[in-house]
């Protein structure tokens, strides 16, 4: 059983190959992507295998919507075009 500081050290890891395979970062304050894996994690933990929600967005219960918030989130892109981070601010313009 994996314990909770692993599945962060988890998360933090799939995020940092996602965002170097995307062209992206990860944010460069440690304080901000530890809470947002924190958050994953929790998420995850609640909802189930496979459903690491931003935890910045809200959860609705409904599966269609809700697998647009699932990190990294359908609207990802788009923020880091406009704003030069996503929501959370988990991912960032390289």
């Amino acid at each position: 059983m994996e314990n909770e500081e692993d599945k962060i050290r988890g998360i933090i890891k799939d995020s940092e190959t996602y965002a170097e395979g995307s062209g992206l970062s990860l944010s460069n304050d440690p304080r901000i992507v530890e809470a947002i894996a924190k958050g994953l994690a929790t998420n995850e933990e609640k909802h189930g295998p496979s459903k690491r929600y931003c935890p910045c967005r809200p959860v609705t219960g409904n599966e269609e919507q809700d697998k647009k918030i699932i990190c990294p989130c359908a609207y990802h892109k788009d923020e880091i075009k406009k704003d030069g981070k996503c929501h959370c601010g988990l991912f960032v313009r390289a």
